[in-house]
């Protein structure tokens, strides 16, 4: 059985997804997944810092032409989907 915050799992990927598309933007995904406060809570304290992280360093990015920054935003979404998969591994072992 999975712990209930996973069902707010999909919305972090649609959001992640139509990101790596071209049919998000940036700032969609960090208010989507930053709204997801029962996730973040239902995880382990690490989860919220890396996930921040991550997002903060997508904004920074933003300011830049894609490549031109120091952060890579395909690095940056591909660790983003990384980071769903552990959480969604970690809430079903909490269930």
């Amino acid at each position: 059985m999975n712990h209930p915050a996973a069902s707010r799992l999909p919305l972090m990927r649609d959001a992640l997804d139509a990101l790596r598309a071209g049919r998000g933007d940036i700032a969609t995904l960090c208010s989507t997944w930053r709204a997801q406060e029962e996730v973040m809570s239902a995880l382990p304290a690490r989860y919220r810092q890396v996930a921040e992280d991550l997002l903060a360093r997508l904004e920074a990015g933003s300011l830049f032409t894609e490549e031109s920054c120091s952060f890579s935003q395909k690095d940056l979404t591909d660790s983003l989907a990384t980071w769903l998969d552990k959480a969604q591994q970690t809430l079903e072992n909490a269930a």
